[in-house]
């Protein structure tokens, strides 16, 4: 929209991802920072902005371990072929980094720290045995955390918020069937050209679409599976996301900046936040995030033309839209994370990413975005689309 922008205010000028991979499928054979490199790469060819001129890369890693370990942003500048001079930090916050990665992002070039920052993530699940929760990297919890607070795995946090807020299991799957339908149709039309960066291989080879997406579900298909977390449970590997590889990031500076480079700004951040809920049911953090972060952007519900509530596992999803009520043709329009797939810290700027392009595409004014994160937290972002 048509606003006045000080020369000082954080803009986004380019957001892109990859395609999503299956664990073990076309990307399974990548180093993280090799794949997390040619996003950043693109984001500079694409835009014309020299490498030597970002002063910051802030990126977002769940699971900062073997081959992501040790500074991923900085390993991924350097592959990129960026200057030595051009720093870099790696940040997690569970599956919401990459989204806490562009939150660092606009706070360091509003505070004066820098004009210019990459921002995103990665996470290469094929590498990894899926995160942290994999015992060879260690004990999840000290002792003395347990013996207070249950600390759930991620599926049984999904399992109470399902019996919780009393969410069938039919309607899991039809939430679980939806993502798939929308992702699919999303890719026929081509909605997600302007978003995707088609990846190059080790070997040669390109991959320009979201391996995850299934087509031909029906409810008695998934009615058949069994649940995965309890013997009597709801949650099944249909109704939750997938574990995956991708990589995805924005490119933010200065308006002044963005006149300097003769760049377009595309949107900027309303508002940020993060809030902490109970860690015993973990996941419930979208619900008060998006309460508070409206609040604070002084917005209604029906003020926000589209929603990106990441779909972690369906219940995340099916207790956010009890608790608020929103119009579900605003939500998730291009599938989410369960038809996609969710690269745990890639997905919050993959989020991101969407919203910029599809609020574009769709002429809207403002999108919010908001994860569950492990812990108990819950971040929030509404983006603000700029003429």
């Amino acid at each position: 929209m048509s606003v006045r922008l000080d020369d000082r205010e954080p803009v986004i000028v380019d957001a892109v991802r990859t395609p999503v991979g299956r664990r073990g499928g076309a990307m399974q054979d990548m180093h993280a920072s090799a794949l997390l490199a040619q996003v950043l790469t693109a984001l500079c060819e694409r835009t014309g902005v020299p490498r030597e001129r970002v002063d910051d890369v802030v990126a977002g890693c769940a699971a900062q371990v073997g081959e992501q370990a040790g500074n991923i942003a900085r390993t991924a500048a350097l592959v990129g072929g960026f200057p030595f001079s051009v720093p870099g930090v790696t940040v997690t916050r569970a599956c919401g980094s990459s989204q806490q990665a562009v939150h660092f992002a606009d706070s360091m070039i509003r505070s004066g720290v820098c004009d210019v920052v990459l921002a995103g993530g990665v996470e290469l699940m094929s590498r990894t045995a899926g995160g942290n929760d994999d015992t060879k990297y260690g004990r999840r919890h000290p002792a003395e955390l347990v013996e207070r607070l249950s600390m759930p795995t991620m599926g049984e946090a999904a399992e109470r918020i399902a019996e919780r807020w009393k969410l069938d299991r039919g309607w899991l799957d039809q939430l679980s069937l939806r993502s798939h339908a929308l992702a699919a149709a999303a890719q026929d039309a081509g909605h997600l050209a302007t978003q995707l960066l088609p990846v190059t291989l080790p070997n040669g080879e390109r991959l320009g679409a979201d391996e995850g997406v299934r087509r031909g579900g029906t409810p008695e298909k998934l009615a058949g599976l069994q649940p995965v977390f309890r013997a009597d449970g709801r949650i099944t590997a249909a109704n939750s996301s997938q574990v995956s590889d991708g990589a995805a990031g924005l490119l933010l500076m200065t308006a002044a900046k963005a006149r300097e480079f003769g760049l377009r700004p595309r949107a900027r951040l309303k508002a940020q936040l993060v809030v902490g809920v109970d860690p015993e049911i973990m996941l419930t953090g979208p619900i008060p995030a998006t309460r508070r972060i409206l609040e604070r952007a002084g917005l209604s519900l029906a003020d926000i033309d589209l929603f990106e509530i990441n779909e972690a596992f369906a219940s995340i999803l099916g207790a956010w839209l009890a608790e608020l009520g929103p119009d579900l043709d605003k939500v998730n329009v291009n599938g989410g994370s369960i038809a996609i797939g969710h690269p745990l810290g890639s997905t919050g700027a993959r989020l991101m990413t969407n919203l910029v392009c599809e609020l574009e595409r769709r002429g809207g004014r403002y999108g919010l975005q908001s994860m569950c994160c492990g812990g108990g937290l819950g971040t929030a972002t509404i983006v603000e689309r700029l003429d």
